[in-house]
């Protein structure tokens, strides 16, 4: 059992059902090329099942509850990104060589 913070898809612009913890099954055996059409298969059906929850604490509860052995994926730190008037500002040049040479 693995419990994590998803992150949320590309193709999402908003945070709506972003801080929901999700509680999966670790994959119990490879997939393998299904000879006759060339699709993946897997024997492991238990993949499919991803259940979420509203608190790290609840999904945990479950996890126990139910007798299974778990553990935490912490999500990465977010990384600041400045709102697009804050990166397209000018600001002022630091004094450099070329300001020396044109006070001369």
């Amino acid at each position: 059992m693995v419990i994590s913070l998803p992150g949320r898809s590309v193709m999402q612009a908003g945070r709506a059902g972003a801080r929901r913890w999700r509680l999966e099954f670790e994959p119990e055996s490879r997939p393998w090329i299904e000879p006759l059409m060339g699709w993946t298969a897997s024997a492991d059906t238990r993949r499919q099942v991803r259940l979420d929850f509203p608190t790290r604490e609840a999904a945990i509860a479950f996890a126990e509850r139910q007798g299974w052995r778990w553990r935490v994926r912490e999500p990465a730190p977010q990384r600041f990104r400045p709102a697009y008037p804050d990166g397209a500002r000018a600001e002022a040049p630091a004094a450099g060589l070329a300001d020396l040479a044109w006070a001369a």
